[in-house]
């Protein structure tokens, strides 16, 4: 089969490879019928190649045709329509029982110190292989899948995988008050999506962005946008616009490569060193020293009003990222994070992605799909934001 598979830094190819069979019975095989390009894809494609070896198959946002299912999935059966969460749980252990299903005890990748194995990411997660392919192993299928209806493009559910729960989450641990303001960082996919749940949740919903194609799909769903490089503050000119107090909640969608200040041109700086280093080398650099680009956090913290809260959906590397402590402490800042919990906002999303006026506008997200073959230049324009791309689907 053809995958896209990960060969070093800002190199990606699509080989052949083997097709993946049923290992455990509660394994399934899927036909991928559309798989996307997530940020975090990009974070492999620059920063956390360290943890990757030639060969790994890339992805974690796939879905597609139920080919075989082992012995003891009972949940889905061969012609079923399936989206594949990114992160894989068992759903009976102490942690999936209690809604975190991103820490599954079943999965837990113990050997690094993480939590549930992720599909396409990383020896620290597990090192599966991942959903940019033709096929894909399923481990934990007898509750991971999500059965959706066969009827509709796939764009419609496809991003229940990842991008529409992680946006969820953020809104919902941002904790925003009845008409109180949200502020957004970044205007990615998982920005885009949060910045519409929040307008949905009927909250006054304000993004930073600095792309333009980026604003203007956010103003199309009744976002106020802000470009930071008119702005020479960007946290007092939000403080301003919310009344000299601050907005209620922030939430961080960009993560370790925000772009703007002295603290991101370092970070910059300190993720190409890890990039020219052994493996063991960068490794030891990204986990206790700390190669992030703080930006994007800093003016969360900043742009938060006091006994507010910044829930960061952004992926972070290192352990000692310096943090303001002292303005989060007299400022009573409360912080949200973590991987998402997909299965435990199935019930909340599905029915607005099935609503036929799309309430979340799941069907202007995706700016480019193409053929799984044209994979490595999709991955340049994404990682650039070349020719508006904000949102690529591969179809294998």
């Amino acid at each position: 089969m053809k995958a896209v598979t990960w060969q070093g830094k800002r190199n990606v190819r699509v080989d052949n490879v083997d097709d993946p069979r049923l290992l455990e019975p509660t394994d399934a095989i899927v036909k991928i019928t559309s798989t996307a390009i997530c940020g975090s894809d990009l974070h492999l494609y620059e920063v956390l190649g360290p943890y990757m070896a030639a060969g790994d198959i890339l992805g974690h946002e796939p879905m597609g045709i139920v080919q075989e299912v082992g012995s003891a999935v009972t949940n889905i059966a061969v012609g079923d329509r399936v989206v594949i969460p990114f992160n894989i749980s068992c759903g009976h252990c102490w942690m999936c029982e209690r809604g975190l299903q991103s820490q599954c005890e079943t999965t837990q990748v113990r050997s690094q110190g993480k939590g549930a194995a992720l599909f396409g990411y990383t020896s620290l997660y597990g090192s599966v292989p991942g959903g940019q392919a033709e096929y894909l192993r399923v481990p934990q299928a007898q509750y991971g899948p999500i059965k959706v209806s066969p009827d509709g493009p796939d764009e419609k559910y496809l991003f229940l995988s990842d991008v529409l729960p992680t946006a969820w989450q953020a809104v919902r641990y941002a904790d925003v008050p009845a008409g109180g303001t949200l502020v957004v960082y970044g205007l990615g996919p998982v920005g885009q999506f949060a910045s519409r749940i929040g307008r949905h949740l009927g909250y006054r919903v304000v993004a930073v962005e600095p792309v333009p194609e980026r604003r203007a799909m956010a103003e199309r769903h009744g976002v106020e946008v802000v470009d930071p490089s008119g702005v020479d503050d960007v946290p007092a000119a939000l403080i301003e616009m919310t009344g000299g107090r601050g907005a209620d909640a922030v939430i961080d969608a960009v993560g370790m490569e925000a772009h703007g200040s002295l603290g991101a041109t370092v970070g910059k700086l300190a993720q190409a060193a890890a990039g020219l280093l052994p493996d063991t080398l960068a490794q030891k650099l990204i986990e206790n020293v700390g190669v992030d680009r703080l930006t994007a956090l800093q003016n969360a913290i900043g742009s938060v009003r006091r006994g507010g809260t910044v829930s960061i959906s952004g992926v972070y590397g290192g352990i000692a990222d310096p943090m303001p402590m002292m303005d989060l402490f007299d400022k009573q800042i409360q912080l949200r994070m973590g991987q998402c919990n997909v299965k435990k906002w199935i019930d909340d999303l599905l029915p607005l992605v099935e609503d036929g006026a799309d309430p979340l506008g799941v069907l202007d997200l995706t700016t480019h799909a193409v053929s799984i073959d044209e994979a490595p230049e999709a991955y340049q324009m994404f990682q650039q934001k070349t020719d508006g791309c904000v949102k690529v689907v591969l179809k294998p």
